[in-house]
């Protein structure tokens, strides 16, 4: 006869909040120069104020997926986009992502022409998958990215 596993609290407390933020498709936007951060649901674009959810992000460590991306505009008023998507191996709470944002955050920045940089952001969500372009920038739209006023260079 097999022996059941013994109950694991903490485990079962996280699977509920991995399943709360895959419902309701967490994540978490942060935009430069105006060092805005936020949650928001990148499929439907809408903020998100539960504080449920803001604990079962920051509380728990997750598989992420970052999506960094330098808005810019040329002198003729084009727009444009230098983005990539980094996902670090191994779970990681969220307050230890800043080691792994930064580097690639500079070095992103770096590839760029100063005088063209509007603003730069991130997109981290707590999940295995990857973000569409397009709807990275609907998100980035959304939360205001591109109505702030010019970097300094």
């Amino acid at each position: 006869m097999s022996k059941r596993k013994p109950h694991n609290m903490r485990a079962r407390i996280e699977r509920a909040c991995r399943a709360l933020l895959g419902t309701n498709h967490v994540a978490v936007v942060n935009i430069d120069p105006s060092g805005q951060q936020c949650l928001v649901n990148w499929k439907s674009c809408s903020r998100i104020r539960s504080r449920q959810i803001v604990d079962a992000v920051c509380d728990i460590p997750h598989r992420w997926t970052i999506y960094l991306s330098v808005m810019c505009q040329k002198a003729n008023g084009e727009q444009y986009c230098k983005s990539v998507e980094v996902a670090p191996h191994g779970n990681y709470l969220a307050s230890h992502l800043t080691d792994v944002i930064e580097v690639t955050y500079t070095d992103l920045r770096a590839q760029c022409n100063p005088q063209h940089i509007v603003a730069a952001g991130w997109i981290a969500i707590p999940a295995d998958l990857t973000l569409e372009e397009a709807q990275a920038a609907a998100v980035f739209e959304a939360v205001g990215a591109w109505r702030q006023e010019k970097a300094a260079a």
